[in-house]
């Protein structure tokens, strides 16, 4: 479903050039949930970005579903790509109720009976037709995830990039979060590219993983060598180290 090879992405130019992700390279199945994990700053997100083409200077080549991306995105690269994004507060517009969010997604991605379509979207990510005519600040934070991934799933895309989509949300609902899109990817037969830095969110959610510092990737493995704590990189080891000392202090 996606193939990155190579590929570089950088910001500014001359002496201001930021190197932000180094000839990375790895591929993700098609129905496999992959994560990408690291520090912050780490080029993580930015990965993302290049694909989605919200990051214009890259190298490289990037394929997904067997065709090579150039650097413009059309209609029918959207209907295939959709991202998640970490801030559900920042991601909705504060005066277009879920209706209109919904709404305008369907009509831009040119599918037919809008008003049936998007009930079934409520329903499919645990809401129901109450929430329908809400506005952003009348919905919890779980709840504006819930809506932005229904946003997400309007065009029936192939494959969903999540960007770190339960760190802004409550202990206590980002497991109900990660269990929705647990159930979406087995009823849709999608495809996840995950960003986090929480291993335990990325144990959870993915089949394998890659490390990345500094631009880089440092270290692929299967999600049992993740549970296993048993990585080769030190980097990846240490990482691990500090995700461990964290839950056991909190």
């Amino acid at each position: 479903m996606l193939d990155i090879e190579n590929l570089n992405v950088w910001f500014g130019d001359g002496r201001d050039r930021v190197d932000a992700v180094k000839a990375a390279t790895f591929s993700v199945k098609q129905g496999e949930s992959f994560g990408l994990v690291g520090e912050s700053g780490s080029g993580k997100s930015t990965i993302l970005r290049a694909i989605t083409g919200l990051a214009p200077h890259w190298s490289g080549r990037i394929t997904v579903d067997g065709t090579d991306l150039g650097k413009r995105r059309d209609r029918a690269f959207y209907k295939k790509v959709q991202m998640v994004f970490q801030d559900p507060y920042a991601s909705l517009h504060p005066r277009h109720s879920v209706d209109q969010v919904l709404s305008e997604t369907l009509y831009l991605h040119g599918v037919g009976d809008i008003d049936k379509r998007v009930s079934t979207l409520l329903e499919d990510v645990g809401l129901g037709a109450r929430f329908r005519f809400r506005y952003p600040h009348q919905l919890s934070g779980g709840q504006r995830q819930r809506v932005a991934i229904a946003r997400a799933l309007a065009g029936e895309p192939k494959l969903l990039l999540l960007d770190e989509p339960t760190s802004a949300l409550d202990v206590s609902v980002q497991a109900e979060i990660l269990n929705l899109l647990t159930d979406l990817r087995e009823d849709r037969g999608l495809t996840y590219l995950m960003v986090s830095h929480d291993l335990p969110v990325v144990s959870h959610m993915c089949e394998r993983l890659a490390v990345m510092k500094s631009g880089e990737i440092v270290e692929m493995m299967g999600v049992e060598t993740l549970r296993k704590m048993t990585p080769s990189h030190p980097y990846s080891q240490s990482l691990l180290g500090a995700s461990v000392s964290h839950k056991i202090t909190a």
